[in-house]
């Protein structure tokens, strides 16, 4: 009769072991959905698109010269250019591609998109000087067109607009690594974990 008793007291533990085994291995599996979802959440909030604009002013003086009968006469036209440009450089973090490991709580991410730059120039023509030997056409408009953007796309190279638009996208990221420390979870990039110190490595 005893060893029935301790039977039935060693089965009854046993099941609620495995109760509480379940029930505990239930909630993890609970709060690892959670964190998911909200990680999940946080990309989702991130990714927009980030803009930082800028304003550029040029003058630039055109002249082409069409020779005719041997060079010996010749017809110049000249015009000068002032250049007022609205520019952007934006990240559009829509396209962030990533992957989340719940078993391992790693968020890998895959790509950043690159740099959009975009420039706007209003241009204007003063000066203009031209013969009806060299007169102007659609296609010097397109080399003053192709010019003005090549003259602003090194401005902008040399300005803070890039830099700054760079500092808006890692603070963008940043939110996405602190809610990753937060949790316990690791934020990994081209096989390398991202810590604070070196979240420069994203871009």
């Amino acid at each position: 009769m005893g060893k029935k008793i301790l039977v039935t007291i060693g089965i009854i533990f046993l099941i609620v072991l495995a109760f509480r085994y379940c029930e505990f291995k239930h909630d993890d599996d609970k709060t690892t959905f959670e964190e998911t979802a909200l990680i999940q959440q946080q990309l989702l909030n991130v990714g927009k698109l980030v803009v930082t604009e800028g304003h550029y002013s040029e003058v630039l003086t055109y002249k082409n010269q069409q020779s005719y009968m041997m060079d010996m006469l010749s017809f110049e036209k000249k015009a000068l250019v002032i250049v007022n440009a609205d520019a952007t450089v934006s990240y559009d973090l829509r396209q962030i591609q990533y992957d989340i490991n719940e078993a391992t709580k790693t968020i890998m991410i895959k790509n950043i998109p690159k740099e959009e730059i975009k420039i706007s120039p209003d241009i204007k023509f003063y000066d203009v000087e031209s013969s009806t030997f060299n007169e102007f056409t659609g296609d010097d408009y397109n080399k003053i067109n192709a010019k003005v953007k090549a003259s602003l796309r090194k401005k902008i190279e040399k300005s803070t607009l890039k830099t700054n638009a760079k500092n808006r996208l890692l603070s963008e990221l940043s939110k996405i690594l602190i809610l990753t420390n937060t949790m316990d979870w690791k934020l990994v990039y081209n096989g390398q974990p991202v810590e604070d110190a070196n979240i420069n490595t994203l871009l």
